[in-house]
């Protein structure tokens, strides 16, 4: 089994429930064009961020890392009337065709996209003092994932959801003699999230499309809750 059988497996699955439409196809399909690289979500992850946002009953979401906005439009399809989402990205071309994705999508209004640094970003969004998030997506520099779970903590609530993309590396996260700066960002990530008591989480590995790599998904403890587990 290889990456052949688990793309046919996807393309299948993608078939059967995914649901993806117009404005998520022509999302891709414009990135493409813009030449942004082909690294956002598949079709199935993007169906489950959906779903966790949905579970979450998430209003607000906060996304590090925009891309084409292709991951955008899944979740903040998940969000109710009056439901906010707010994606920061670094490149200004990215966040411009992001942009008109969300656009035609209808989002406009539900979704916003921040322009800069998310080093820079998120402390301008945290002095706005924001209704915290219920829900924060990381999918940017992986060298930049502890500073963004640092950031994600202070935005957040009990019970939110701190969901983190390509955290298994194709396997590399488990070397800890790795010199890819990649590879030690995701490490040094799970290794806050495995030592912070405000959290419990886990890591799901998969294969697909996007071949092999894996998902972090952490909850923020309820305050009355042990630090245990």
């Amino acid at each position: 089994m290889g990456q052949a059988q688990w793309t046919e497996v996807d393309a299948f699955l993608d078939s059967l429930l995914i649901g993806e439409d117009d404005a998520l196809t022509g999302a891709v399909a414009s990135s493409d064009r813009a030449g942004l690289p082909p690294i956002q979500v598949s079709a199935a992850q993007g169906k489950l961020l959906y779903l966790l946002a949905k579970v979450q009953g998430a209003r607000r979401v906060l996304e590090i890392g925009t891309l084409g906005g292709y991951s955008a439009i899944w979740m903040a399809r998940a969000l109710p009337e009056g439901g906010h989402l707010i994606s920061l990205e670094a490149s200004p071309r990215h966040a411009e065709v992001a942009s008109g994705n969300v656009a035609r999508a209808g989002l406009v209004g539900t979704v916003e996209i921040r322009v800069g640094l998310a080093a820079e970003s998120l402390p301008k969004l945290a002095e706005e003092r924001p209704e915290p998030f219920d829900m924060v997506f990381i999918d940017a520099d992986k060298a930049g994932y502890p500073l963004y779970l640092d950031w994600a903590l202070r935005l957040t609530r009990p019970g939110s959801l701190i969901v983190a993309d390509n955290v298994v590396r194709g396997g590399a996260v488990a070397d800890g003699l790795s010199r890819d700066a990649n590879v030690q960002g995701v490490r040094a990530y799970l290794e806050a999230v495995a030592a912070d008591p405000r959290l419990e989480g886990t890591v799901m590995q998969t294969v697909g499309v996007k071949g092999y790599d894996g998902l972090s998904i952490a909850r923020v403890r309820d305050e009355r809750a042990p630090a245990d587990g």
